[in-house]
């Protein structure tokens, strides 16, 4: 089945009423969208479509992982993504006109003489909002964290060094105001 089919919705053949789908997405559904900054898509995306008179009602519940790396040491982690979003789906005569004048996100026109529509966009616009804004290692169970250590100790030395460097910038030059006592005087010299 071609990919942008498999995402296609026909719905004028729907009875009224609730109806539910789900899609499995993996890697190569991203091909069409670009280079992503994960790799290994193992996610499940539950669609309920009620179909009503002139509109219908979505509800995508994203539930899966992701591989990405470590925020903070690189490490390759596995991230958990699961989120939910509804959207509104109106059947209209202009969808182009509405769809530009229209401010809430959650609503979309599609033309009325329209037997389809495809979901593709929204599910990668939903997976990439579910991915959690950090990734970071997960502690163990002492509570330590599980970053590669060689890592974390290097960027503690650049962090000691990038504070003794500004603590030595900050006061220089503030040596020959020391002992003045009138604030005129060290504006003149």
């Amino acid at each position: 089945m071609n990919q942008n089919r498999a995402y296609e919705i026909a719905f004028v053949g729907l009875r009224p009423g609730l109806h539910e789908l789900e899609y499995r997405i993996e890697d190569k559904f991203f091909a069409d969208f670009g280079p992503q900054d994960f790799s290994h898509c193992d996610t499940t995306v539950k669609l309920k479509l009620d179909k009503k008179q002139g509109f219908l009602q979505l509800h995508f519940d994203v539930d899966g992982t992701i591989d990405a790396l470590c925020d903070r040491c690189g490490n390759p982690i596995t991230v958990q993504l699961w989120d939910e979003f509804n959207l509104i789906v109106k059947l209209v005569d202009d969808p182009i006109t509405m769809n530009s004048q229209e401010e809430d996100p959650d609503i979309f026109y599609i033309d009325k003489g329209e037997s389809h529509f495809s979901i593709a966009n929204w599910i990668f616009e939903f997976i990439n909002l579910s991915i959690p804004l950090q990734h970071i290692c997960k502690e163990n169970e002492k509570g330590e964290s599980t970053c590669n250590q060689k890592v974390l100790e290097t960027l503690k030395k650049f962090k000691t060094n990038q504070i003794e460097i500004n603590n030595k910038n900050i006061w220089k030059g503030l040596e020959k105001f020391k002992g003045l006592d009138d604030p005129k005087e060290a504006t003149n010299n």
